[in-house]
């Protein structure tokens, strides 16, 4: 697989201390299967374009402009430069401005991970001093950073000889749980019953591995394409899903019991 070319590049600074990076995404879906529209009557493929929503006549790029809507047809224009120049010195550094316990950052504000190294080898001292003094003391660093014309706080985790930087979500965006789970609580498990589920879980426990989290339907579809490509217009059928189970709330020792007698019948997955 080719290197991924760094997105980003730019200046990670701690007080004093600065030194030039680079930053790759962690993730990538590049190579998810990607369909096209198509004519069903012509076989050619079907484009999309800007329109006039009042006129319906196509718009070029440059006569495109941003606007936040005030009204019914009324808008509050910026230029690309405008929207540029907002994000001011996050845009090519990241300045870490505090410092949390790697622990207190609960995993719903991580947002999108991106690898972080340094450019170059006169680089490479002040960046392993950042990332070695922040791995020993089990801490993260907060900054803030510009993406896409929009600036993010961004968290800063040590990983290996690198670092990992976090996107993290907006203070407005995770939704307070009290009220969804306000009913949770209530009732209790049976310490028989709790036994019986550790006891399960054990039967389960596995290594960790990426495979555990690969694409059947993705899968599913590469069979397809392989198979219509030499002709065949049926690909080999997938084995049928099992209807879902009904709810044993009710009699869960007894569903306990039979859990734990066919884990430990059944090979392992």
């Amino acid at each position: 697989m080719p290197q991924q070319r760094a997105f980003w590049k730019g200046y990670l600074k701690l007080s004093l201390v600065t030194c030039r990076v680079t930053m790759t995404p962690a993730v990538t879906a590049a190579a998810k299967l990607r369909f096209r529209n198509v004519d069903r009557r012509t076989g050619h493929q079907v484009v999309s374009e800007y329109v006039d929503a009042e006129n319906g006549k196509p718009v070029e790029e440059e006569d495109q402009l941003k606007g936040f809507p005030r009204g019914e047809g009324d808008y509050v224009l910026f230029e690309d430069e405008e929207l540029d120049d907002v994000a001011l010195e996050s845009t090519r550094t990241i300045d870490i401005e505090q410092f949390v316990p790697a622990s207190s950052i609960g995993w719903i504000w991580y947002d999108k991970p991106h690898y972080l190294a340094p450019a170059d080898e006169v680089s490479e001292e002040a960046f392993s001093v950042i990332r070695e003094a922040t791995a020993k003391t089990g801490t993260a660093g907060i900054a803030r950073l510009v993406l896409n014309r929009r600036e993010h706080p961004v968290l800063l985790l040590p990983r290996g000889k690198g670092m990992i930087v976090w996107t993290l979500r907006f203070g407005d965006e995770v939704r307070d749980a009290e009220n969804l789970f306000s009913a949770a609580g209530k009732a209790k498990p049976s310490g028989k019953a709790l036994s019986m589920m550790r006891k399960v879980i054990a039967e389960r426990m596995e290594k960790w591995s990426p495979e555990m989290v690969t694409d059947p339907v993705e899968a599913r579809l590469h069979d397809i394409i392989r198979a219509r490509r030499k002709g065949k217009k049926k690909a080999p059928q997938p084995q049928k899903r099992e209807p879902a189970p009904e709810s044993n709330v009710i009699d869960i020792m007894s569903a306990l019991r039979k859990s734990l007698s066919s884990e430990r019948r059944s090979p392992r997955r």
